[in-house]
């Protein structure tokens, strides 16, 4: 099991800020007036400051997860000096508690190794729904009548981008020690009979893991090991604060600033300017946390909607901010951004009763769990609990909860979970959704409802003699905005109660219900979506370059993982494969200042 120093002794082996100040990279430039995010005013509203460089390399990458890792390694290869950022103390961002399935698909080698037959070709087809119709043995609510639902919101470009390098990024992945156990199905369009989900290998060293057994350690670790054998540094517990431009919405971009944060994130107050000779790469992660940009793409998006695995490494949208400081463009906005709409609270990941209910389950003893509050509980069986809003009412089928993306009806339950209650004083929003229970079914499912399995000092688990009091209680819940009727909670149990009696749900057709909620003390879990992938972003070449609105490229600037845009698919394949291609253009093609530091 994860020991609570583990993330200590990493950072230890990291840049420390003594170090890092020495300028053991090649030298400190001079002063220079820049533009930025976070800079003192000048005339004009714009931000700018001179500042002298703390230090300098030729790449600094921002963030150092599923994008940043491979952003890195590939700007080292190219004889690259590289920084990484990070502000959580230990590497791998959301990519070290994945599930570790690579889908890069298009022939690579290890399809090759399966006997799976796969190509470019196909993958473009099916990412950008050309051929206009659903093939034999689609699942309908993947690949829909019209083709792929979501590729009139992919840029094409992107994506034979992405079809184009696939086999050459899992030979990259394979050469930096990264293995694999094997091909597990495609989530997403294909044909399901053509698996391109390659499974990475369980790293064997359980102390390097953040919570054990998860899969994606098997990619951040031999990825870190690589790029520290290259010369690769790594400044951890720093959150980037600016990027610079030479002056207002034009020229190359120069540097980043970050501040240091402690190990809730809180910034100490110590700032540092890092001179990028070469470019900067944002992969920080998309928007998810930060709920004013989230709803750019989906205004239903707002603040109770919790983050996954955001206990771990938040996303509250850095990137994004500061490259729209200096004049970058978003890119499809009109996407579905994968938050609250697919990805929520899959088959064996929900967890209840804690704020971050679809997150991995976090124990008591795992380095992250003073930021995480509570483990959370997962219900086996949803014959023994129903689902209500924050009115009181049931409003979709439970079984679906934990079906798999994709499975009939899922979307259409994430929609009901997302439609407004009548709340007078909130308008958009689904409001909390919350998961009740008796004590027959608490004992059924073999819960512990105490600390640390429940959060019950945040408000996000009750328990109480009589239905009534439960409805009552809710409201010390901070997302519960609008008092719950203790009458209409009572009704829509009764009802319930009702309908195991007939056999029959007359209301949403939950097969032949089979438990009644009638035994006391009674119980309300936190049951409300998590948010988790993005599919928009900042606007980005075939490069990975970042554009402006328009359409010219920023010197210097670049973006990859869940901060870019252009193409919806779930999981690391297109991180890994844009930050690859971020990092070799920036070390071999940004040579606007190469000769000073």
């Amino acid at each position: 099991m994860a020991t609570r120093h583990r993330g200590e002794k990493r950072h230890s082996a990291s840049v420390d800020r003594r170090e890092f100040l020495k300028g053991t990279a090649a030298g400190i430039g001079g002063m220079v007036t820049l533009t930025g995010l976070g800079t003192s005013q000048a005339e004009g509203g714009q931000a700018r400051v001179p500042i002298g460089w703390d230090q300098a390399y030729d790449i600094v990458v921002v963030g150092s997860g599923a994008s940043g890792m491979p952003a890195a390694i590939a700007a080292a290869d190219q004889g690259a000096s590289v920084l990484v950022v990070e502000k959580n103390w230990d590497v791998g961002g959301r990519a070290i508690l994945s599930g570790g399935q690579v889908q890069l698909g298009c022939g690579n080698r290890v399809q090759q190794q399966h006997g799976v037959k796969d190509s470019p070709d196909q993958f473009f087809l099916d990412y950008t729904g050309s051929e206009g119709q659903t093939p034999a043995g689609m699942n309908p609510n993947v690949y829909g009548p019209e083709g792929n639902p979501l590729a009139k919101h992919n840029d094409r470009e992107i994506v034979r981008a992405f079809a184009d390098n696939a086999v050459a990024t899992m030979d990259f992945l394979l050469e930096n020690g990264v293995e694999f156990t094997g091909l597990g199905g495609t989530r997403g369009p294909g044909d399901p009979r053509v698996p391109r989900n390659a499974n990475v290998k369980v790293w064997p060293n359980r102390d390097e893991h953040i919570v054990e057994g998860t899969r994606g350690t098997g990619l951040i670790r031999p990825l870190e090991k690589s790029a520290r054998a290259k010369g690769v540094k790594f400044l951890l517990l720093h959150r980037m604060t600016g990027i610079y431009r030479a002056s207002p919405n034009a020229g190359p971009v120069l540097g980043i600033t970050v501040e240091e944060v402690d190990r809730w994130n809180k910034p100490t107050g110590r700032t540092t300017t890092i001179r990028a000779r070469r470019g900067v790469i944002v992969c920080c992660g998309g928007p998810s946390a930060n709920v004013n940009l989230r709803r750019i793409y989906d205004p239903r998006l707002t603040e109770e909607y919790g983050v996954w695995a955001s206990a771990w490494t938040t996303k509250d949208g850095d990137g994004e901010l500061a490259a729209l400081a200096v004049g970058a463009s978003l890119w499809t906005a009109c996407n579905q951004v994968n938050l609250g709409d697919r990805q929520v609270d899959r088959a064996g990941a929900g967890r209840l009763g804690t704020r971050q209910n679809g997150s991995p389950a976090i124990p008591p003893d795992c380095p992250v769990f003073f930021r995480q509050h509570a483990t959370g509980l997962a219900i086996v069986d949803w014959q023994d609990a129903i689902m209500v809003k924050e009115n009181g009412r049931r409003f979709s089928e439970e079984t679906l909860r934990g079906k798999p993306m994709g499975s009939l009806g899922w979307r259409e339950h994430i929609d009901a979970a997302l439609q407004w209650t009548g709340n007078p004083k909130k308008l958009n929003g689904g409001g909390p959704i919350w998961a009740i229970l008796d004590a027959a079914g608490v004992k059924r499912e073999r819960w512990n409802t105490e600390t640390p399995w429940v959060d019950r000092a945040g408000g996000f688990f009750f328990s109480a003699d009589t239905i009534e009091e439960l409805a009552g209680q809710l409201t010390k819940c901070p997302y519960q905005t609008w008092p719950m009727s203790g009458a209409v909670l009572r009704a829509t149990v009764e009802r319930y109660n009702s309908f195991v009696d007939s056999g029959v749900d007359a209301d949403f057709g939950k097969p032949t219900p089979t438990r009644k909620i009638d035994t006391p003390p009674f119980y309300a879990a936190w049951a409300t979506p998590t948010l988790h992938d993005v599919y928009s972003g900042i606007r980005i070449n075939t490069n990975g370059q970042v554009l402006d609105m328009n359409g010219q490229t920023i010197p210097g600037l670049y973006a990859a993982g869940e901060n870019a845009s252009g193409m919806a698919q779930h999981g690391l394949a297109k991180s890994i494969l844009f930050g690859r291609l971020a990092g070799i253009h920036a070390a071999t093609h940004e040579a606007f200042d190469r000769s000073s530091g």
